[in-house]
């Protein structure tokens, strides 16, 4: 499964990498707007959009490129790693496998 993360902060950046791949995820982090975003974020699965720390123009973007691709758009006011892990918690089966919460 690969997921983008837009916003946040740029300190935690390989935080975020880190949690998504214990949920066995690609993760693609964009903290700043670069110039061509939406050729860079591609077919991703889950889009999480930490709206606290990211410009209007920046969401709009992600947020068209998103639903161009079919991706499923989660907004988090809080850019923590909790937040993230509850988000990919709620997203993602937690009996697939997949997941470091699964119930074997």
């Amino acid at each position: 499964m690969s997921i983008v993360i837009i916003g946040g902060h740029d300190r935690m950046v390989c935080t975020y990498k880190e949690i998504c791949k214990k949920y066995k995820c690609k993760p693609k982090v964009f903290t700043q707007m670069p110039s061509n975003m939406k050729n860079l974020i591609g077919n991703p699965d889950l889009l999480v959009l930490f709206t606290n720390t990211v410009s209007h123009k920046m969401v709009e973007n992600a947020v068209k490129a998103g639903e161009r691709s079919g991706a499923k758009i989660v907004r988090s006011h809080s850019s923590s790693a909790c937040a993230l892990k509850s988000i990919l918690d709620e997203h993602l089966c937690t009996n697939c496998g997949m997941c470091p919460n699964t119930v074997n």
